[in-house]
């Protein structure tokens, strides 16, 4: 009979050792989850900002911005503009390229940028894109979206549709469904 209740004893605290761990790792994985949801906070950020991009001693680009979010600390880093971007484009001859959004994105492991809100390219030449998403594949310096979009070339022909994919220069345009008139061709 000793050793019955020893056993039974052995068991009871055995196992209220077993279900104590258990709720205690179960509040823990909780607390944990309920911090990271809480401390998704940006590692940095930066009002007013102003950025100038040169190679050569020569400015290529300028990227203004009421905000920036810097949220690099993260698993899949970015940099977030929650209150738009007027991104200057300079080329070899000092021609100047303009793209305006509302909102914009870039994601730091591809490489790409998502322009959302009132979304306007504006070239030197006349050349204009309107949109209300467009993304940017920094790598392949190529443009494209689902959206609907409209696109003129300053001389009075015009592109419109849902979905295009297109060059930085303009020069390569991929229509879904489109229509327009083009009076030009290169």
């Amino acid at each position: 009979m000793k050793l019955y209740f020893r056993n039974n004893i052995l068991i009871m605290v055995t196992t209220l050792f077993v279900v104590t761990m258990f709720f205690s790792c179960e509040t823990t994985l909780k607390d944990k989850q309920k911090f990271n949801k809480s401390s998704f906070l940006p590692i940095s950020e930066a009002d007013s900002i102003n950025l100038k991009y040169t190679d050569s001693g020569k400015i290529k680009s300028t990227l203004r911005s009421p905000k920036m979010l810097d949220y690099s600390q993260i698993e899949n880093p970015f940099t977030e503009f929650p209150k738009g971007v007027l991104v200057t484009i300079y080329d070899n001859q000092n021609n100047i390229t303009t793209i305006k959004s509302d909102y914009a994105i870039r994601y730091k492991m591809t490489d790409i940028i998502d322009l959302q809100g009132n979304v306007v390219i504006t070239s030197y030449d006349g050349k204009k894109m309107e949109t209300s998403q467009l993304y940017f594949d920094q790598k392949n310096e190529w443009f494209f979206t689902e959206k609907f979009f409209k696109y003129s070339d300053g001389e009075g022909g015009y592109l419109q549709g849902p979905g295009v994919d297109f060059s930085r220069d303009f020069k390569i345009f991929n229509m879904q469904n489109s229509s327009g008139e083009v009076t030009t061709v290169e």
